[in-house]
């Protein structure tokens, strides 16, 4: 019976309409143990009619093993893994334990979304998942993932989680609080099962305080007694669920007792697992008959259901701490089928009372099975309760520093230094003592700022650089980019000191067992050292000794065929920054799409950043806007939060140059008023700001704001493509000292990189200093090279108009200002078309219309629209993109009236 639920109920009803109707919904019910969240579970799979119904409980004793609720969930659906992409189909098989392939961590929650895309293409699909914070973090993971990412899926799924440790946050769904009952809902509900006498009523009201579980039990202990309970006691349970549970454990005798502490040490084995395990004791599946009598449990081939998740706790800590050892060690003896060494581990640690080095190894080795299967929060637990097994101080240290990196990995930034401190204290080998500095320096860069990520990081790498070289370029790698985003000179010179100390020519340190999906370094590792250093160098401002290290480092990463994704991305960014555009755009793009295809989702924002950049550097302005829509929201699922900050300074840059000023301001806010002040993307956001300045018509604020853009270190990084906007908000406002002021960092870059966008860029700088017959030159030669993207390429014809109309040169004039428009207007940047149009309108012109064409669909329907003009399927789309095939089914069909298109053929016929 459920009392005082309107509400609730409701909102259920809403939400299975709802995805009936072809919208998927989520909803996470919260509350206090007893306050009705299974009854709302059960009346939800009421008013399911047609619809099927997946219903999974979160099981304690399980919340350390990986994946072991997702496998509860899909176990009567793996027959459609077939359906699935490989990747995601083999990653599912790993993470169930029937493969031994490597797996990235967020590639089973891609997984769950297709295969639950693919149950509820049967028929819509209703998720009832109870006690969800008893899930294991792998599965909590995946199943938020693929639930945040159903859109146009009929599924609907509803968890149900207790307040209070462990907690279940889940970040992007709906949440609704199940309060306590009121008073006249109390009052029905004490009162539905029998009478009884007015004050034994209220007492009831008072002491379960609206809590339902609570009233039932006190209801009916109150009518099964003798006699009116004495007013000057409490009732039996007295708002302690838990000690009422435990006397009624109690009074079923001691053989009921041991097999109820055997199905509560493990919840989740079969009956006949149990029963074995019992009978080390003597006992036998007739011991559970009281308490299946007492409705305490519900006994089936499958295993025992405690009726609430109190009564479990109950049976199991009413037993003696010896009881419970020997009942853990029992189960252990049962467990020996091979898929379920990992549950055994765990019980033969359960079971022991002091330091067991075999218990310890045997958690470590399942670690090491979680890690494989991309469930680093289970790894590291394991190694987390291993270190406390383990008996040698240094062997202890060494596992806490590995637990360390898995909760890092997994997102648990606090955890992760609590164990590195605790690991460095132990650890007596240096490589380890720098792991667990290098965590600190790590967390430090989300949490604290990237000046304090570099300062820890030096010292952690200090004492491995010429004893583990390899490990000492990963450290001093990151570290050299934190300095970058610092944008302090001081740290840069450190970084690049430090890198000038490590061997140029060690043998590769990586063992060989090394897994495949993460290679070691070694290969790209001496180029990425120079790399490294002139990349310094060139921040403090000696570009005549960064080039060619850089271009060396650059050029050997681009013919590489490895999978070091972190020196791949940098090595392209450094062929960025030297001017080479296009390859850098190649490389970065055949990288994305590598990450893709191989499911490495949280590697993936990383690298749109930098492909973002040299996508607008190069004038494809819708394809940077897809690319930093898709990662910023990848980002914020991952809880990657300073990623979403440093993105949404591109995205400040994007919004200004499409004309949306308000969002630009928006998103530079969420850069400036962030506390651990990313130099990079403050510069980076100003510059935006600055743009919208410019084409606003306030040159001179938009100066102040592009010299601080391009002051120091971030003039000589992406910023240096700033220094033409500076220059030409300066001769507009008509300060021709201030125009000239970075104009020496350009001409630099021009000459030293020998780019021919640097050179086309810095002609038309000195074309806006310049007067005739000079300036018509540069102008000319600017447009001639055509080494400049379009936007750039629409910028020197947008002031080369200009220029021409104020020396009347009208015919000229329009010539260039219409060729702007039209760039400006093909690939997105209508920031620029009111001034173009206000240049036409002087010269008596009527602008033209704008063509449209991509220009209305949001970034994500435009990935999708470009892969079906290819001629992918929506499965295949679906599955580059980590959507569902409905969902891609929906963006198409939003897509067609904005393109004017009817069919799927016609996509190829558009510029997209």
């Amino acid at each position: 019976m459920i009392v005082g639920r309107s509400a609730e109920q409701s909102r259920i009803n809403r939400l299975v309409a709802e995805a009936k109707g072809g919208r998927s919904r989520s909803l996470v019910l919260r509350g206090e143990a007893g306050i009705g969240k299974t009854a709302l579970l059960d009346y939800a799979e009421s008013v399911a009619g047609g619809m099927r119904v997946l219903r999974v409980v979160g099981i304690e004793s399980e919340a350390e093993v990986a994946y072991a609720a997702l496998q509860l969930m899909f176990m009567r659906d793996l027959h459609l893994l077939d359906m699935l992409p490989g990747a995601q189909a083999e990653a599912l098989r790993a993470a169930f334990g029937a493969s031994s392939a490597p797996v990235e961590r967020m590639l089973p929650g891609a997984a769950a979304l297709s295969l639950l895309s693919e149950l509820a293409g049967e028929r819509p699909l209703l998720c009832l998942l109870d006690d969800a914070q008893w899930f294991d973090r792998s599965s909590i993971e995946a199943l938020l993932f693929a639930v945040r990412r159903l859109h146009a899926d009929p599924v609907a799924t509803i968890f149900a989680a207790r307040d209070g440790d462990p907690g279940f946050p889940a970040p992007g769904v709906e949440s609704l609080t199940v309060p306590r009952l009121a008073a006249a809902d109390a009052a029905r509900l004490a009162t539905a099962g029998a009478a009884l006498p007015g004050e034994v009523i209220d007492r009831i009201l008072a002491e379960s305080g609206g809590n339902p579980l609570a009233i039932v039990e006190l209801a009916a202990h109150a009518a099964a007694a003798p006699a009116v309970p004495a007013p000057v006691a409490p009732l039996p349970a007295a708002g302690r669920l838990d000690e009422h549970f435990r006397r009624q454990v109690r009074a079923l005798g001691e053989p009921a007792m041991t097999v109820l502490l055997l199905a509560a040490a493990d919840h989740g084995s079969a009956l006949s697992t149990l029963m074995a395990a019992a009978a080390e004791f003597g006992g036998d599946a007739g011991d559970f008959e009281p308490a299946e009598r007492s409705r305490l449990v519900h006994v089936s081939a499958d295993g025992v259901t405690f009726r609430h998740p109190l009564i479990r706790v109950a049976a199991y800590q009413e037993a003696p701490f010896a009881r419970r050892v020997a009942a853990h060690r029992a189960l252990a003896r049962v467990l020996t089928d091979p898929r379920e060494a990992d549950r055994r581990a765990w019980h033969l640690a359960a079971a022991a009372g002091g330091p067991d080095d075999a218990a310890a190894d045997g958690l470590e080795q399942v670690a090491q099975r979680a890690t494989g299967r991309g469930a680093v929060a289970a790894a590291a637990c394991a190694l987390a309760r291993a270190a406390q097994l383990t008996g040698a101080p240094a062997v202890r240290g060494r596992r806490l520093v590995a637990a360390a990196r898995a909760a890092y990995d997994a997102g648990q930034l606090d955890r992760a230094v609590e164990l590195a401190d605790a690991g460095a204290e132990l650890a007596d080998a240096p490589g380890e003592v720098a792991q667990a500095g290098w965590i600190r320096a790590q967390v430090a860069y989300e949490r604290t700022s990237p000046g304090e990520a570099v300062r820890l990081a030096l010292k952690a790498a200090a004492p491995v650089l010429t004893t583990e070289p390899d490990l000492a370029v990963s450290i001093l790698t990151e570290a050299t980019w934190c300095a970058r985003d610092t944008a302090d000179p001081a740290l840069l010179y450190r970084c690049a000191d430090q890198l000038r100390s490590i061997p140029q020519s060690t043998p590769q340190s990586t063992p060989q067992s090394a897994p495949q999906s993460t290679p070691p370094i070694g290969g790209l590792a001496g180029g990425l050292v120079g790399g490294l250093i002139g990349f310094a160098d060139l921040l403090c401002g000696d570009t005549a000794a960064a080039v060619e290290p850089m271009r060396a480092a650059f050029l050997a990463a681009r013919d590489s065929d490895g999978r070091a994704t972190l020196q791949r991305l940098n090595a392209a960014f450094l062929g960025l920054l030297i001017g080479e555009d296009e390859p850098a755009v190649a490389m970065l793009d055949a990288h994305v799409a590598e990450l893709r295809s191989r499911g490495e989702l949280g590697w993936l924002p990383y690298a749109q950043e930098p492909l973002a950049l040299a996508q607008l550097a190069t004038g494809r302005i819708r394809d940077a806007d897809s690319n930093v829509a898709e990662a910023m929201a990848l980002a914020g699922e991952l809880g990657q939060e300073l990623e979403v900050v440093v993105l949404s300074a591109t995205a400040a840059w994007l919004a200004a140059v499409r004309g949306d000023s308000a969002g630009a301001e928006r998103f530079a806010a969420g850069v400036l008023d962030d506390p651990r002040r990313h130099g990079m993307a403050v510069a980076q956001a100003t510059w935006a700001l600055g743009l919208v300045d410019l084409m606003g018509g306030d040159p001179r604020r938009a100066l102040d704001r592009l010299e601080a853009a391009c002051e120091g270190p971030p003039g000589r990084d992406i910023m240096v493509r700033a220094i033409p906007d500076q220059l030409e908000a300066a001769v507009r406002a008509g300060d021709t000292t201030r125009a000239r002021r970075f104009l020496p960092g350009l001409a630099d870059w021009a000459a030293y990189t020998g780019s021919p966008v640097a050179s086309a860029l810095l002609l038309r700088c000195q074309a806006l200093l310049g007067d005739e017959p000079a300036a018509d030159q540069w102008f000319e030669e600017s447009l001639a090279a055509r080494s400049c993207g379009p936007y750039d390429q629409a910028r020197t014809r947008l002031v080369f108009g200009e220029w021409l109309r104020r020396h009347r040169r009208r015919i000229a004039a329009k010539e260039q200002l219409l060729a702007a428009y039209r760039t400006f207007d093909r690939i997105g940047a209508h920031g620029w078309l009111p001034r173009v149009r206000a240049e036409l309108t002087a010269l008596g012109e009527t602008a033209p219309g704008e063509a449209g064409s991509a220009g209305g669909l949001t970034p994500q329907e435009l990935q999708v629209v470009r892969r079906a003009a290819q001629g992918l399927s929506n499965r295949e789309i679906a599955a580059e993109l980590f959507l569902s095939p409905r969902t891609v089914g929906h963006h198409l069909y939003k897509a067609y009236p904005k393109l004017g298109v009817r069919r799927r053929a016609e996509l190829g016929q558009l510029d997209l």
